[in-house]
């Protein structure tokens, strides 16, 4: 066989165990990353980079479809590029944060090392997320 005949994934024909738990790893890693769309304390990004990972070294087709879904796709070509993220997204992603942070800390026992800690997450997801890059939504 030729190196222009091999497939893109020759180690999973070998090993169906391992293209199998790179499937489910990919698949749980994308529906991770996708509750991470509408969850800010959950992160799409690394999530759905994971599932590309996987996709790529056991399912093309999956791997297709991770690229091309309306709404995951654009976050890995995003992060892929180096373009960032629109400022609506940013804006998005901070009014969750911290709504989903105040509800934590009114409803959360009274522990001041709690009540720290929530403050320190709010704070580093803030600089990390204001550390992207903006990207102009195109028209």
């Amino acid at each position: 066989m030729t190196r222009k005949n091999k497939k893109q994934h020759p180690e999973s024909e070998h090993r169906p165990f391992i293209r199998l738990l790179l499937l489910i790893a990919g698949s749980v890693s994308a529906l991770l990353g996708f509750i991470g769309i509408f969850l800010p304390l959950l992160p799409t990004t690394p999530f759905l980079l994971l599932s590309s990972w996987c996709f790529v070294r056991s399912s093309d087709k999956m791997n297709s479809w991770l690229m091309h879904n309306r709404l995951m796709g654009p976050y890995i070509s995003n992060y892929k590029s180096g373009k960032g993220i629109t400022l609506r997204n940013k804006a998005y992603s901070l009014i969750f944060l911290y709504v989903t942070l105040s509800i934590s800390f009114i409803y959360s026992p009274a522990y001041w090392w709690l009540r720290i800690g929530l403050g320190i997450i709010a704070i580093a997801v803030s600089i990390h997320i204001l550390k992207f890059k903006t990207l102009k939504r195109e028209s």
